[in-house]
């Protein structure tokens, strides 16, 4: 099934026009990033050059896409937002609420019992407002989106940081927070700053252990987790070219996690095969008609030093394996160098558990190349010692490797199939003997490895890899084995060795399904209802947020004083919370507990200066505001890392926090912060974050001259009596202070529809 083949077809039809204009006013060539993005310019046709990570410009992305755990306020705000239907083609994808324990079929119909409230108002909603609708089981959204709604030179954004994995067939596909996404719904323009441009350039072949997963797992160890922030990576090369629809997926996804705006590959064969074997011929077809805007310009392929900000080059005929981690996706070890790591470091040596699938590595090709390791396990005779888990990444990739024998492959070697959800890669994992206090390593396939993240407990060591490398690892069961020279001992005492991975892109009998799990929305969608129970502790209907009184910001209180790396799973934790994730005041009690306080290296533990005692960070936020005292948080580098999740904004903005100041932020999450009114603000001198002591009263002065480029001050009250004041930045817009004084972004779009 082709969707939205008419939207496809204009945005090819004016490509080639705005693509010239945009080389005029340049003045140069093309890369493929800059083609896309000035084809998607707000006022058409480009009017001038923007300035690469200066200039603030609107676009008109194509489509959303959205997580039924972000959804949900997305779509609670853009009820707000007064439009009868969405304004561009919008989908709602039901793939974190379902906990993995047992297997697919229990976890799914235990899912579809806990959480019938919320899947019913997501479907209703979507069914009002004109939203395609993905029911539980359907698949993981950046599966799904690949599949059927991805197209080469296209734009879309998504409420999930992993948005960026639709870049494998060529899209410009960024992660935002909801309030973004209500925005383009909404009709409103989209507005981002002008990304930098990181360019890969790819030469030689993959071949033997080596896979897709290992150039992202390479380059996360080049680049570090904010080496892309503010940067589009563009991969290019004969490399490039030689590598799968898929898994050019796989690399753009893991992008998240060096902070980059999001990664693209041109169109290619692979593209054009991948569409046809998703039964997209048409759009293949109309793609090849503009073939040539649909990868940068051979100028700057030849000499990319000349139009990139930065340059990277792999050999992937050179490529080893990688081991990613623990607890940071950028910890790079090719897999020679692994076992020393581990003996030097004293990680746990044991393997406990090996995952793989997850909307990193799910496609036909990962699964089979996986199974083919697992396959000489039962040939071999060698007994698997780890736990074994597999997520399918779609219930199309689920049913055509059950129907070609591979699900079977991992049953017998003692693998578990979980469902077609996200699960253990977000936290939602009821882990088996889980003790949260035991040190314990597990590999995965999955993209992200922060503390806790899997299984809750900070002492797992989760280390990311491709799924053929994790399902040699989990046979072996020892972190010191390296699959591509070691033997194993099998059950007959024989030393055996394991054979390179074999894979296959695509399904010899092609992809079949029985039932992909789409529900159309209605045509006409007015008399539909959308119920919310007042009394739910799973969804509330929001209040707008009040908007600035006009004054500068006086006597805050410090709420807590994060020391070291805090992502959104420290701001706002996933697993078991993401039952509260369409109740503000009911997820809010999750806010910052993960956080370190630096004054007692604690989490959720934070002196109340009211009580005068420690409390929890949430109770002690809920004791300031039932006062009026306006709060702020004081945090470290890369603040807000990770996910996209808006409620990590939402919830300090809802709990009194007036303001967040810290050393610098991850991209989405300070947009998140503008969005809902708040005050995102950095030190000018990084030393300052010394200077905040924790019974300090805090001034925030200049807002009431509150404009671009300049700079504000913050003042230091101490309880000794004497004061620290310093400057701070902001990168706050003119648009983005109307947000700001309006209270939030969302509060403006009403008022201007109204």
């Amino acid at each position: 099934m082709v969707f939205d083949l008419d939207m496809i077809k204009e945005v090819y039809a004016r490509m080639a026009k705005r693509i010239d204009t945009a080389r005029k006013v340049t003045n140069k060539p093309l890369s493929l990033s800059e083609k896309i993005l000035y084809a998607h310019l707000d006022e058409g046709e480009a009017n001038q050059a923007y300035q690469r990570g200066k200039s603030y410009v609107d676009f008109r992305p194509d489509r959303v896409a959205m997580q039924d755990a972000t959804a949900q306020m997305a779509l609670l705000q853009f009820m707000q937002a007064g439009k009868e239907k969405v304004a561009v083609p919008s989908t709602v994808h039901c793939d974190h609420l379902i906990q993995a324990k047992v297997g697919a079929e229990q976890d799914l119909k235990t899912a579809l019992v806990n959480n019938n409230e919320v899947f019913n108002f997501l479907a209703s909603v979507s069914n009002k407002y004109g939203l395609g609708f993905w029911k539980p089981g359907a698949g993981i959204i950046h599966q799904v989106v690949l599949e059927n709604y991805a197209f080469p030179g296209g734009m879309m954004i998504g409420t999930d940081s992993h948005t960026v994995n639709a870049g494998g067939l060529g899209m410009i596909a960024i992660g935002v927070g909801g309030a973004d996404a209500v925005d383009v719904m909404a009709g409103m323009p989209w507005e981002l700053k002008f990304p930098k441009l990181i360019g890969v350039k790819l030469t030689g072949k993959l071949s033997g252990w080596a896979s897709a997963k290992d150039v992202i797992l390479k380059v996360a160890g080049i680049l570090t987790v904010k080496g892309g922030t503010g940067a589009i990576v563009e991969y290019f090369g004969e490399g490039a070219k030689n590598i799968s629809c898929t898994g050019k997926g796989t690399i753009c996804n893991m992008g998240a996690e060096i902070g980059a705006t999001t990664s693209v590959f041109g169109y290619d064969e692979k593209m054009a095969a991948y569409l046809r074997g998703t039964k997209r011929a048409e759009v293949a077809a109309e793609a090849d008609k503009v073939r040539e805007h649909l990868t940068g310009d051979p100028e700057v392929y030849a000499n990319p030093e000349k139009y990139f900000d930065r340059v990277i080059e792999i050999n992937l005929s050179e490529l080893e394996p990688h081991i990613n981690g623990p607890f940071t996706p950028d910890l790079a070890h090719p897999v020679s160098e692994f076992a020393a790591a581990v003996r030097k470091n004293g990680w746990p040596q044991e393997l406990e558990v090996g995952l793989i699938g997850s909307c990193t590595n799910s496609s036909y090709e990962d699964i089979t190349r996986a199974a083919s390791i697992a396959q000489q396990a039962l040939d071999k005779k060698l007994k698997v010692k780890s736990e074994y888990t597999v997520t399918p990444g779609s219930e199309q990739v689920r049913f055509t490797v059950d129907r070609d024998g591979y699900l079977k492959i991992f049953e017998k070697i003692g693998g578990v199939v979980l469902a077609n959800a996200c699960g253990p890669c977000i936290g939602q994992w009821a882990r088996h003997n889980a003790d949260k206090e035991r040190k314990n390593s597990i590999m995965t396939s999955f993209n992200r490895n922060f503390a806790k993240r899997n299984d809750g407990n900070p002492n797992t060591h989760g280390f990311v890899a491709s799924p053929e490398i994790t399902t040699a690892f989990a046979i072996a069961g020892d972190l010191t084995f390296n699959p591509m020279t070691d033997y194993l001992t099998n059950e007959n005492g024989e030393k055996v060795k394991l054979d390179e991975p074999k894979g296959i892109d695509f399904p010899p009998k092609g992809f079949d399904v029985k039932d992909n799990g789409y529900q159309a929305p209605a045509k006409d969608g007015s008399d539909v209802d959308v119920i919310v129970k007042p009394d739910s502790d799973r969804l509330q209907l929001l209040t707008p947020f009040e908007p600035w009184n006009g004054k500068n910001y006086e006597g805050l209180r410090v709420l807590i004083k994060a020391k070291g790396k805090c992502t959104t799973d420290h701001i706002s934790m996933a697993g078991p919370w993401l039952r509260y994730r369409g109740h503000l005041d009911n997820i809010s009690n999750n806010m910052l507990i993960g956080a370190v306080n630096y004054y007692n290296n604690e989490t959720n533990a934070v002196k109340n200066q009211l009580s005068g005692n420690y409390e929890a960070v949430p109770d002690t936020a809920r004791a300031y505001k039932a006062k009026g005292i306006g709060t702020i948080v004081v945090g470290d580098e890369n603040y807000g890392e990770g996910s996209s999740r808006e409620h990590a904004a939402m919830e300090p903005r809802h709990m009194g926090v007036k303001v967040v100041l810290v050393k610098s932020f991850a991209r989405i999450h300070e947009t998140n912060l503008k969005k809902q009114g708040m005050l995102a603000i950095t030190f000018d001198n990084p030393d300052d974050y010394d200077k905040v002591r924790e019974d300090d009263i805090v001034d925030v002065m200049g807002l009431t001259e509150f404009s671009e480029g300049k700079q504000l001050s913050v003042v230091l009250h101490h309880k000794d009596g004497t004061t620290d004041e310093f400057n701070v930045n902001h990168t706050y817009n003119s648009n983005q202070i109307d947000w700001f004084k309006a209270g939030s972004a969302l509060n403006l779009i009403k008022k201007q529809n109204l």
